[in-house]
């Protein structure tokens, strides 16, 4: 595998939103105008994998995406976090084929078949990957991540982090439709933002993008999505080696139950110069 992938073979463009006419009411007022809404299209990811001249390709996942130009970090991303690749050098190549909506993802010769390829998942744009793996399952496959009482991250950072997020949004401006994940040092620095119209999509680019620039684990990053906790989110960063992740809105139960375990700092409603912190507060200092 190069140690820059090159643009995907037959990629459009990127297109995160689309103009269309809608009818605005202001009180009783009607007014014809235009808006921008995001756009939604399905990406196919196909996996090859087995010796060479004798390989064997299987649709692995469909999503709801939207097309920002990061498929392959999509990709990448949801593979290595549902766990289908250890680490970057079980990737050979990724390509779009012939259709825009598809990626094909080859596995190095040598990667053993991944477990459960025989089943497909389905994500959709809300619900991450149906039919989720247990918290013993994970418990397998992931560690729990070090340095949970060591103080690491100001609270006055953590206060900032909304508006630096918020200004990084180019689509959520046009459109109000997107979620998005950014990683941040722990001084507040934004190191990267990806946006996408399903929140855990947005995450996969993001980590896929670290996966791919050899990155990970994400010891001295945290993490801010624009929306939820959910438990698939808290999934991907304990996998992506993150310690700290934050989210404008409310966490799940499982989502705290999965970070308690695995020595995740969970952070929830963290806006408006406020937040509350559900697991492992040994990292924050005043």
């Amino acid at each position: 595998m190069p140690a820059e992938l090159p643009l995907l073979p037959g990629q459009r463009s990127a297109v995160g939103s689309v103009t269309v006419p809608v009818t605005a009411f202001v009180a009783a007022a009607a007014e014809s105008r235009s808006d921008s809404v995001a756009v939604e299209e399905p990406l196919e990811i196909v996996l090859g994998f087995g010796p060479p001249g004798n390989r064997t390709r299987r649709t692995i996942a469909v999503t709801m995406r939207t097309p920002t130009g990061h498929d392959g970090e999509l990709a990448a991303g949801f593979l290595y976090t549902e766990g289908v690749i250890a680490d970057r050098a079980d990737l050979e190549s990724l390509s779009s084929g012939e259709h825009p909506n598809v990626v094909r993802v080859e596995l190095r010769p040598g990667v053993p078949e991944p477990a459960g390829t025989e089943r497909h998942f389905l994500a959709t744009s809300s619900c991450g990957v149906c039919g989720k793996t247990t918290l013993e399952t994970l418990a397998r496959r992931l560690g729990p991540l070090p340095g949970s009482d060591r103080p690491v991250l100001a609270v006055a950072t953590v206060h900032r982090l909304p508006d630096t997020l918020r200004e990084a949004q180019p689509t959520f401006d046009r459109t109000g439709g997107l979620h998005a994940a950014a990683l941040f040092d722990f001084g507040g620095q934004l190191r990267s933002v990806r946006e996408d119209v399903g929140r855990h999509n947005a995450l996969d680019k993001l980590i896929g993008s670290e996966l791919l620039a050899g990155r990970l684990p994400l010891a001295e990053r945290l993490l801010l999505v624009s929306g939820r906790a959910s438990f698939e989110l808290t999934q991907k960063a304990v996998a992506a080696g993150i310690p700290v992740l934050a989210a404008v809105g409310a966490p799940s139960s499982l989502a705290v139950e999965l970070a308690d375990r695995f020595g995740l700092t969970l952070l929830g409603f963290v806006r408006d110069r406020r937040f509350n912190v559900y697991t492992h507060p040994g990292r924050l200092r005043g």
